[in-house]
């Protein structure tokens, strides 16, 4: 198997075990470097297994219904594989204040759906980064932490 082979059955698992339905916590220690970098706009970067698994232990916390998946096939190139996907889920736990743009109370009840793009960049079988580029602005506007013009 090539590497950018290798590379896309990493993420693919990444992308299944740590975003979709069912998070598995065990696969940030089995596939991330111990200093991965995790960064999106709508949230604060992460850095570390353990920063990495607070983040998504209190993102699924608050929606216990979060699930992102592929929207397209993914691409790889070298040490660097790109994903584009859709997801969200619906604010029915407790606070959650990680929102670069403000808070939200316990259970609003307020639904997110919005899409991205991540590129993820690979060395020796671990996720060193992973960069998004997401639709944040229509999450934030679902979750009523902006308003629309």
């Amino acid at each position: 198997m090539s590497t950018a082979e290798t590379n896309k059955a990493i993420v693919g698992r990444w992308f299944t075990e740590f975003w979709g339905d069912n998070y598995n916590p065990a696969v940030v220690d089995d596939l991330a470097s111990p200093d991965m970098l995790l960064q999106y706009s709508l949230h604060e970067p992460r850095r570390g297994r353990e920063d990495i698994k607070a983040f998504m232990g209190d993102f699924r916390a608050a929606f216990p219904d979060l699930s992102f998946a592929g929207a397209a096939d993914l691409i790889a190139e070298g040490d660097y594989v790109v994903g584009r996907w859709i997801g969200g889920g619906t604010h029915t736990g407790p606070a959650f204040d990680d929102f670069l743009a403000g808070a939200l109370p316990a259970e609003t009840g307020r639904k997110m759906r919005f899409t991205g793009t991540t590129v993820l960049r690979l060395k020796d079988g671990k996720i060193v980064e992973e960069l998004g580029l997401d639709d944040g602005v229509t999450a934030l506007q679902q979750l009523g932490l902006i308003r629309k013009a």
